[in-house]
């Protein structure tokens, strides 16, 4: 007789891990189904994923600059610190030095006095606290104990100050190395995009920049707008200069820019000095709204991913982005408007 057993239940792990498969192969087959095998994304498709790499890009550039600010200052901080040690410690060793003549001079006399051999052999700050050895010591040998005794103390404290400051530096350079590889990838992946477009598609997309630009010569009118000062009116004429430069993360000028980059050398030119970055620039004036732009202005964009400078009628000269120039462009063609700042 046939034995009748119940079947065995498969475990809550095994399922979890059959349940976890076909949700896997699910999706696979969806992704198949939308993406035949060899299809290439449309030009549109290319030219937005492109642009959205290198909007990633110019953010990650923007912190790449500010990291590369910082880099430049925490490398002259430490360096005035290390000056300062240096010459604290010469200063130091003249005061030993004194103390040394004044010990030999007490011995050639009849003896070293006991307060001073100590010294000589120990901490001032150990006997400086201690009264009984203050009524042993001379005032001039109270006063160069006291000089000893701040200056030891002063490059303790500038000895401190300097490794934590290299401590920052190191940290410093890894971000900036982080970030330039981000930058890189970003763009290498935006030019294997760009390099799945067919000869008519790349001159397509170039037509289209094209059109996006506006050359020196094609600016006849853009409104009657009255510079909102006379070193916004001088950032502009300056940043026009530049018109035709090629776009490079970090080109802070002269022979290229990356957006940050030429905002902060246009009014460099105009005697007034902002910061490196995007997001520190939006800190550098009044906000202000688009409707109170005036020509000279800062105008921001998309999350504070990109800046130019306001050039009337809706019009800003930027450094775009990789493989562009400095130019005139609408602001309509750029991305979403954040807010404008009056330097």
């Amino acid at each position: 007789m046939a034995s009748h057993r119940r079947p065995k239940q498969p475990s809550r792990t095994r399922v979890t891990v059959l349940t976890t498969a076909a949700a896997a192969a699910v999706a696979l087959t969806s992704q198949a189904a939308n993406a035949a095998p060899g299809e290439k994304p449309s030009k549109d498709e290319v030219k937005s994923k492109v642009d959205k790499l290198y909007h990633d890009s110019e953010l990650a550039t923007d912190k790449y600059n500010g990291a590369k600010e910082k880099q430049d200052k925490l490398e002259k901080e430490i360096s005035d610190l290390q000056d300062q040690v240096a010459r604290g410690q010469g200063d130091l060793n003249e005061l030993r030095d004194g103390l040394g003549l004044m010990a030999s001079s007490q011995y050639r006399s009849g003896g070293i006095d006991p307060s001073v051999q100590l010294f000589l052999s120990s901490d001032p700050d150990d006997y400086l606290d201690k009264a009984s050895t203050m009524d042993q010591l001379s005032s001039q040998q109270v006063e160069t104990l006291k000089k000893v005794q701040e200056k030891q103390r002063t490059l303790a404290q500038q000895r401190k100050e300097a490794a934590e400051k290299l401590k920052d530096l190191a940290d410093t350079r890894k971000t900036l190395g982080e970030k330039k590889k981000e930058i890189q990838g970003k763009l290498a992946d935006a030019q294997k995009l760009l390099n799945t477009l067919t000869a008519q598609e790349k001159a397509d997309l170039a037509a289209e920049e094209q059109r996006a630009s506006r050359s020196a010569g094609d600016r006849v009118d853009l409104g009657n707008e009255k510079p909102a000062s006379g070193r916004g009116a001088a950032a502009l004429a300056a940043a026009e200069t530049q018109l035709g430069k090629p776009y490079v993360s970090g080109g802070s000028g002269p022979n290229s820019y990356d957006c940050s980059g030429l905002t902060q050398w246009a009014y460099a030119q105009a005697g007034v000095s902002i910061t490196r970055t995007t997001y520190t620039q939006e800190n550098d004036g009044t906000k202000i709204g688009r409707g109170e732009l005036a020509p000279g202005d800062l105008v921001f964009f998309n999350n504070l991913g990109h800046v130019g400078l306001y050039a009337g009628n809706g019009t800003i000269i930027h450094a775009p982005k990789p493989g562009a120039v400095v130019r005139f462009e609408s602001m309509s063609t750029i991305g979403t408007f954040q807010f404008g700042v009056r330097v």
